[in-house]
């Protein structure tokens, strides 16, 4: 697999799965995120971004084993013909750091992509329960939303 190729996959996974980081589409403004940064916006948190990262560290470990195979493919039979050629021992030896190194990804993949799922839930379980907790204090004098 040449390097381009290799820089192809990363980018068309990358596409697949762009996730962009907001703080309810909101500007920031003298450290509050507001629309005009006078301090009088909602933070909320989204799931969304975390789950959408599981999905690319999923698609990355499937990606990443299916180029394993390619790329085993691609090198069977190179022996018959170069036998006796000192690139022989070269072109072996490249193709077992990049089988390790796909393996490597891979897993790493497939360890990542379970625990950013269990940051999505566990963040939205935090968000109801300090919600709730911040609702139930009263304060003389103000209304909700002010």
């Amino acid at each position: 697999m040449a390097w381009d190729e290799w820089e192809q996959l990363k980018a068309d996974a990358a596409q697949r799965h762009t996730s962009h980081m907001e703080v309810n589409g909101l500007r920031g403004g003298g450290g509050h995120a507001t629309p005009t940064g006078t301090g009088a916006g909602r933070l909320q948190h989204r799931g969304g971004p975390w789950t959408e990262a599981a999905g690319t560290a999923d698609d990355l470990q499937t990606t990443m084993s299916t180029c394993r195979v390619e790329l085993r493919s691609a090198h069977e039979g190179m022996g018959g013909g170069l036998e006796g050629l000192a690139s022989l021992g070269s072109l072996k030896a490249v193709l077992n750091s990049w089988e390790e190194r796909l393996k490597a990804v891979r897993e790493e993949c497939g360890s990542l992509e379970p625990k950013l799922r269990r940051v999505a839930v566990d963040l939205g379980e935090v968000d109801v329960e300090v919600g709730a907790e911040a609702k139930a204090v009263k304060v003389p004098g103000t209304r909700t939303g002010q």
